[in-house]
């Protein structure tokens, strides 16, 4: 499904951060001026979509997670955040390749900085259609008198990336163009596969955080 382009606020303290500047940073007049300029252009060169689907769990056993259609899941702390969980939403997002292929042109003509700043802004584009399926999951889920947890990706914590090949079979839609490599790395790469546990609100659906129990302080995607 298709993602209006005026729905994606992109946060340009996001953008700063993801190219390396703290929040209390003073900019140079110039890079403001570059942040503000591609932020007002990215805009065109942003193709929103997303395919998800909402399915029955059917187990919940030690690390291992099986939806319905026989899609098995093995990870520790996605059993954790589902186990009390009535149903899974797996999704895929993407803004498409238009944009990543302009910042690999900018690179190659030696505009290095431009085509940090523009993919820096798509990726902060994606986490906001990423951040609009959630938002579209939880008014289903509270229509029903539901929760949703937190979103979860291949890769992050315990969750093997090649366990994207059973997203996608979840999923099962190559509408929205992405494709995966033989890596499991997602083309176009601004884009994004998850799952969102769907549940009573009476459990611990909405506030299973696994980063609370875990030593990596270092980690990228901490919460």
């Amino acid at each position: 499904m298709l993602v209006t382009n005026s729905w994606i606020d992109i946060d340009k303290q996001q953008v700063l951060h993801n190219i390396g500047y703290d929040t209390d940073c003073k900019l140079s007049t110039r890079i403001a001026s570059l942040i503000d300029e591609y932020v007002a252009n990215a805009y065109h060169l942003i193709d929103p979509s997303y395919s998800c689907v909402i399915r029955n769990i059917k187990l919940v056993q030690g690390s291992r997670v099986v939806i319905e259609g026989s899609i098995a899941f093995g990870s520790e702390v996605i059993a954790r955040l589902l186990e009390q969980c009535h149903k899974a939403a797996v999704f895929l997002v993407t803004i498409g390749n238009h944009l990543e292929e302009t910042a690999y042109r900018l690179a190659e003509d030696g505009l290095i900085l431009q085509a940090a700043v523009l993919d820096a802004i798509g990726s902060v584009a994606a986490e906001r259609v990423a951040d609009f399926v959630q938002g579209r999951i939880r008014e289903i889920a509270n229509d029903q008198g539901l929760v949703i947890s937190q979103r979860f990706s291949p890769g992050y914590c315990d969750w093997d990336l090649g366990q994207q090949k059973m997203v996608f079979w979840a999923v099962n839609d190559a509408s929205i163009g992405i494709r995966l490599t033989e890596r499991c790395l997602m083309i176009p790469q601004k884009s994004i596969s998850g799952i969102i546990g769907i549940g009573p609100s009476d459990g611990n659906v909405e506030n299973y955080n696994p980063c609370k129990t875990c030593d990596k302080h270092d980690c990228q995607g901490r919460r």
